[in-house]
């Protein structure tokens, strides 16, 4: 009996040390954050070359587990939209990054490119407008597009 008394603390000190480590896990930079983030101020300024409108970069590190940074831009028509796309996945190959996956290619009207740790949303402005992916991410920290003015 004694033994069991003697475990009941340990399992609570080691909960309380594993709910500790998560906190503090959530709060640290992650590995590989700032590859993701010099990514997608490359996939920024690939677009911003090719006069994409709306530039936005949302930080969500920690309040997703599918990306680090969503990088959304308006095209002005699905030919710019699909240049756009064409530019963003040039600029990345030759950081040595390739697509895990591209959607919407063929209408042009919303492209989204996956990049692993950074997904690219390239939008016509009535479809960026229907969605709202940036009113679903107020609380996101926005990064600043070099070279872009507001």
């Amino acid at each position: 009996m004694t033994d069991s008394k003697e475990t009941k603390p340990r399992r609570r000190a080691t909960s309380a040390k594993r709910d500790s480590a998560r906190k503090a896990a959530r709060g640290a930079p992650q590995p590989g954050v700032d590859q993701s983030r010099d990514l997608a101020l490359v996939v920024a300024t690939a677009a911003l070359e090719k006069k994409a409108l709306a530039i936005e970069i949302l930080d969500v590190v920690g309040k997703v587990d599918y990306a680090d940074f969503l990088v959304l831009m308006t095209g002005r028509s699905n030919r710019h939209v699909d240049s756009l796309a064409q530019a963003v996945d040039e600029a990345c190959a030759k950081k040595k990054k390739r697509a895990l996956s591209v959607e919407g290619l063929p209408v042009a009207s919303w492209v989204l490119i996956d990049y692993g740790d950074v997904v690219v949303h390239i939008f016509q402005e009535d479809a960026r407008g229907l969605y709202d992916i940036e009113g679903l991410w107020l609380d996101a920290n926005r990064l600043p597009v070099p070279g872009q003015t507001s």
